[in-house]
């Protein structure tokens, strides 16, 4: 029979700093944000993966690399100061058209939305080729369903597309005077914006600067298929 001190040495936590060095590993070798409930998963009994987390974020202030919170998880990104020097100009095969792109912006800013309310701000129908393709990419998924008739559901954005760009959550999105001073949005209004009724041109502007977007064409057109 095990004393009670062998008994507790068996399940003690690891030290702190161990904590810390399993956390670093974890996120080093993890492709995508992993959340607090994972890394305890992951971490022997009784570890406190928020915590080492904290002494890790600490530890690597202001070098090259940093642990940035993405939703509700944690990753290893490069320093923004430094993205430049891992820019690479490549020709990506699969482009978002300007649909896609309106209804994207809509979603995330007007979230959780349904597909009436987005035909509604867009002022056309929208596709299901265009919902299924931004589902597809995980940049979106299913809300919650509307207590109202029908039970309609709802969209919102996902942990990928704040990754993607950069975001904690989507309260960080910029706002109009943001976009307009980055050059990523002219002086038009944004469709279901008050202004919107005071703009002579309804055209949407693109509010998201990616390699994965490009201009289709006119913006009020009916979506394909």
């Amino acid at each position: 029979m095990m004393s009670d001190a062998t008994e507790k040495s068996l399940f003690a936590a690891p030290p702190l700093a161990e904590q810390e060095r399993m956390v670093e590993a974890i996120l080093f070798a993890s492709a995508e944000p992993v959340s607090l409930r994972e890394m305890e998963e992951r971490m022997p009994h009784g570890s406190d993966p928020a915590e080492a987390l904290a002494y890790l974020r600490r530890r690597y202030e202001g070098r090259g690399v940093r642990v940035v919170k993405v939703g509700e998880a944690w990753a290893l990104r490069t320093a923004p100061d430094l993205s430049f020097l891992l820019q690479k100009e490549v020709v990506e095969q699969r482009k978002l058209s300007r649909a896609a792109v309106e209804t994207l912006a809509i979603i995330a800013y007007h979230q959780p939305v349904t597909r009436a309310e987005i035909e509604e701000i867009r002022g056309v129908a929208v596709s299901r080729g265009t919902i299924d393709q931004l589902l597809e990419m995980d940049w979106i998924r299913f809300g919650r369903r509307r207590m109202t008739p029908g039970r309609p559901v709802t969209f919102v954005v996902t942990q990928g597309f704040l990754d993607h760009f950069g975001l904690e959550s989507a309260r960080d999105l910029p706002g109009l005077k943001e976009l307009r001073a980055a050059g990523l949005l002219d002086n038009r209004a944004m469709p279901g914006s008050e202004a919107e009724d005071e703009a002579p041109d309804t055209s949407q502007p693109e509010l998201f600067e990616s390699p994965d977007l490009e201009d289709d064409g006119d913006l009020i057109e009916e979506d394909d298929g």
